[in-house]
């Protein structure tokens, strides 16, 4: 994760950490430009004077920590918001909120447009990461003239909130979203971390309410990863199942304090926590004190969970992997099953997240789906976009994140809407040098949907049968040790537990005492203030080539260095002792669990579901030869770009710019045109191309058709040699010879007339 992020750096590969060795006096001053008279003064003075101003930074910390955990509803939001439902009203109340967000002056909002609905992970820290800065999820939605929506959660939960109340009160949410934005598409919903596994639940729930979906950073398969990395998914075992996460519960008299769930995150990169942060912001005091101190105000915005709703997800998900193996229910009955969910689902994932890596976040399409011609004959649409360099909290977190993924995710919801069912991933490319910033490029990156198969998902990474069998040995055991707690000890923990004493030891939590202990209720800070404005109108800053500055980095590097190595002791400690015990074949067999035991059965298709697959092929094939101009133009372009399986964002937006201006159809209308024109195309190809001068008999129409292929299909990069070939055979079937695009940013004609729309304009 970058450190100009989010202020917490990502430690190097301990496969590549540098044997450090700290340079004696002599030679650091011999190799100083300063002189050795005046660079312990100077260094001392400026080493003071840091220490001071180090101090007061952690005061305020300490004062805002305070100050934000003692309002229940505070938020970090950065921008103006007024609340629309309040969950503690519906009839199983809930401590979330549905706000509207206030367009900052200067944006204006369509209403027309599609409403984007931002939800906020609720993992131990309060509401507003998803709008903590101005280029964020929000941000980027606002400045593209959408209404906006905002899913947030107070501090405390509501009296006997369970998982489930929050699933189907949300429900609610999404339905007043709709009922104020009737006559617009439906909304994209966007959920971070564990909002985004919880938000694909509710669309199970209500698949009508919802347009394209974006999951950031979500885990949902979770025992899922690669060995000698992710840690964190060894936990559950090493701990001997959720028995700790019930006493933990009734030791907080029913409620769970957040900081256990932080502190998990902090543990897995100790350099970074017990050193790097807080000397990073220690040595350039002077410039990061404001970034450390905002998002210090997210990390230490510290909220409690119900103890029984922590207990589903550790029970079903975390531990159990219930979700993608089709074993929960909600309260009706319903299964949730991730099959069911009709809008796109867009994953956003990065190699570098070691929170929710992309085995975890990608690996529940290879649990449900036996190929991309299953996930087809479905008719869902899955994309995913892999970074290569953020890590979790930068997913939701960072500047640079909402200036290029987010940016791109709401300039191309409509597009990704349409996208033809099938398994994508969407490539993000800087724009090139000789590319205008018009027309269809808009600003600083082009965007690629790649058609992939379940083999690029399993490259990703992936457990074994073996594997697998282990972690179904610690769901198991996790039951066995649940149940013998909630036997013979938890009656004895409850009658001992008591308000006064949950109150004391949150209070004296050490994540929260890192922060209390240094704010103005101590009172050995009461003289930093004064302290610290004397210093800062005295400050010396040492020069950099100091040998007493050089000597600090180097010991700052040699502390690092250490943390990092014994991370990658412990690490791997963790992993041998994991599947030294749950890979033990005679654990297993005490445990039920056998070499045969089939942990992740494919869900079986139903005599019901093959029936309706194959009524849905026979109402394609009947639409092989019907059709007209609309019809024609849709599967033409659709089988240019088969050639490649690649469309370019910019011959998308050419697509629907002729879709409205040619065609004049409602985005709704079209995304079925385009969905019934490619299965045509999958079941009968070459009678599909052949058919295209049946649907337009004229030859004016014919040659308008041609051109207007020509020219969606040359709205990109030049056609690639296959492309080529099929603008040929075109040509051929339709009798036109193929005329070359006027340029590669002009929008399709329309009745003979030329016309440029830029990339972001649609007509809903």
């Amino acid at each position: 994760m970058s450190n100009a992020d989010v202020l917490m750096p990502k430690s190097a590969s301990t496969a590549n950490l540098p044997d450090l060795q700290v340079p004696g006096f002599p030679e650091f001053f011999a190799a100083s430009s300063g002189s050795a008279m005046t660079a312990w003064p100077d260094y001392m003075v400026d080493a003071f004077q840091r220490s001071v101003l180090f101090l007061d930074l952690l005061r305020r910390r300490g004062n805002e920590e305070i100050e934000i955990t003692s309002r229940p509803m505070a938020t970090v939001l950065s921008f103006g918001h007024k609340v629309l439902m309040d969950g503690r009203s519906l009839p199983r109340p809930i401590n979330y909120m549905l706000s509207r967000i206030v367009a900052p002056p200067g944006v204006a909002i369509d209403p027309r447009k599609r409403p984007v609905v931002v939800i906020d992970p609720r993992a131990g820290q309060g509401p507003g990461v998803g709008g903590f800065k101005a280029e964020s999820e929000i941000g980027d939605a606002l400045n593209a003239g959408h209404p906006v929506y905002f899913i947030g959660f107070g501090a405390t939960p509501a009296p006997g909130q369970q998982f489930l109340d929050v699933v189907e009160g949300q429900v609610r949410f999404f339905e007043r979203v709709v009922e104020l934005h009737a006559d617009a598409p439906r909304p994209f919903a966007i959920g971070n971390c564990q909002a985004g596994y919880q938000t694909l639940m509710v669309a199970i729930l209500r698949p009508d309410l919802f347009g394209p979906c974006l999951v950031a950073g979500s885990p949902m398969s979770y025992w899922q990863g690669v060995h000698s990395k992710n840690p964190m998914r060894y936990s559950g075992g090493l701990l001997g199942g959720s028995w700790l996460t019930a006493m933990a519960s009734d030791l907080g008299n029913g409620k769970i304090d957040g900081t256990g769930l932080i502190l998990n995150f902090d543990m897995l990169n100790p350099a970074n926590w017990l050193w790097g942060k807080q000397y990073d912001v220690y040595t350039h005091v002077d410039t990061d004190a404001e970034r450390y101190l905002k998002f210090e105000q997210w990390w230490g915005d510290f909220i409690q969970l119900n103890g029984d709703e922590l207990q589903f997800l550790v029970d079903n998900l975390f531990i159990g992997d219930k979700l993608t193996r089709n074993q929960l229910q909600s309260r009706d009955g319903t299964v949730f099953d991730l099959r069911a969910v009709t809008s796109p689902i867009i994953v956003f994932t990065s190699t570098e997240d070691n929170i929710s890596p992309p085995p975890q976040t990608l690996g529940w399409i290879l649990d449900l789906y036996r190929d991309v011609d299953d996930i087809r004959a479905t008719g869902r649409t899955i994309v995913y976009c892999v970074s290569q360099k953020v890590g979790h909290l930068a997913i939701f977190v960072s500047a640079k994140v909402g200036a290029k993924q987010d940016e791109e995710f709401v300039q191309l919801m409509d597009v990704i809407d349409c996208l033809p069912p099938g398994l994508y991933e969407m490539v993000i490319s800087p724009r090139p040098a000789d590319a205008p910033a018009a027309g269809f490029v808009t600003g600083n990156w082009i965007s690629r949907f790649e058609a992939r198969s379940l083999d690029d998902i399993r490259a990703l990474g992936r457990n074994s049968p073996e594997d697998d069998r282990a972690f179904a040995a610690v769901a198991r055991l996790s039951e066995l040790n649940l149940s013998i707690y909630r036997s013979f000890l938890q009656p004895l923990v409850r009658a001992l537990a008591n308000q006064p004493m949950a109150d004391l030891a949150k209070a004296l939590n050490p994540l929260r005492l890192s922060y209390t202990i240094f704010a103005d209720s101590n009172p050995w800070m009461k003289g930093i203030p004064k302290l610290a404005a004397t210093v800062s109108a005295a400050r010396r800053p040492v020069v950099p080539d100091n040998p007493l500055l050089k000597l600090q980095t180097q010991v700052s590097a040699q502390i690092t260095t250490a943390l990092d190595r014994y991370r990658a002791a412990r690490d791997k400690l963790q992993e041998q002792m994991f599947f030294g015990f749950y890979g033990s074949p005679f654990v297993q067999a005490r445990l039920g669990i056998t070499d045969s035991t089939i942990v992740r059965p494919l869900p079986v298709a139903s005599p019901e579901m093959l029936a309706a697959r194959q009524a849905q092929a026979d109402a394609y094939a009947a639409m092989l030869d019907t059709g007209g101009f609309d019809e024609a133009l849709t599967r033409a372009v659709l089988y240019v770009i088969a050639a490649d399986g690649v469309l370019d964002q910019r011959c998308a937006l050419a697509l629907n710019a002729a879709r409205q201006q040619l065609m004049h159809l409602s985005l709704a209308v079209f995304k079925v045109l385009v969905r019934d024109q490619f299965f045509v195309l999958q079941l009968e190809p070459e009678r599909a191309v052949e058919t295209l001068a049946s649907l337009v008999p004229k030859a004016g129409a014919r040659k308008e058709l041609l051109q207007q292929v020509s020219a969606i299909i040359g709205a990109g990069d030049p056609p690639t040699a296959a492309e080529r070939d099929r603008l040929a055979r075109l040509s051929h079937v339709l009798a036109v010879p193929i005329e070359k695009p006027a340029t590669h940013a002009t929008a399709p004609r329309s009745s003979g007339a030329s016309a440029t729309t830029k990339a972001h304009a649609v007509v809903h």
